[in-house]
């Protein structure tokens, strides 16, 4: 179970990623409007990664018998 929250913590991580490429890429070509919108999805792909990266820790350390 550890493996797979981590896994999913990580394709989160590219998402906002790729998000905040893409808003840089918009952005340079002064369409700041679709740059905006690029931004605001790599938001909430971040917020959802540090979520997900939170539970896959707490599941690594108590799967090891560790107090997080």
């Amino acid at each position: 179970m550890p493996y797979n929250s981590h896994q999913r913590a990580a394709e989160l991580h590219e998402q906002a990623a790729h998000a905040h490429r893409a808003a840089a890429a918009h952005h340079g070509k002064e369409d700041h409007q679709t740059g905006h919108e690029h931004s605001r999805q790599a938001l909430e792909h971040s917020a959802k990664a540090y979520e997900a990266a939170q539970e896959a820790h707490g599941q690594s350390a108590g799967s090891l018998g560790k107090k997080v």
